[in-house]
């Protein structure tokens, strides 16, 4: 699954338009989840200036982390060969 800081109705309408096959989760307004695992960029002078990284994670069924990735760069993306290894290596 994926979340993002962005408006229910905004995924609601990328998930249509990309068919996008997993679930997407908001945590607009308050972007409680993405401040708690750090993947909240803030800008102290500016109350306004926050934005998601992107970041991966993964949790296995017991609840417990197994990876962990935050990008500083929200264009980078992760290299699927990477995320498939931090899957098999977690057992997840």
């Amino acid at each position: 699954m994926g979340v993002s800081a962005d408006h229910p109705g905004t995924l609601d309408a990328y998930t249509k338009d990309n068919q996008v096959k997993h679930l997407l989760l908001s945590d607009f307004p308050r972007r409680q989840m993405l401040t708690a695992w750090g993947a909240l960029e803030t800008n102290p002078q500016s109350p306004l200036y926050h934005y998601a990284k992107r970041a991966y994670f993964i949790i296995d069924r017991q609840g417990i982390v197994k990876y962990v990735k935050v990008q500083q760069n929200a264009l980078e993306l992760l290299e699927p060969a990477e995320l498939l290894q931090a899957l098999r290596a977690s057992g997840a």
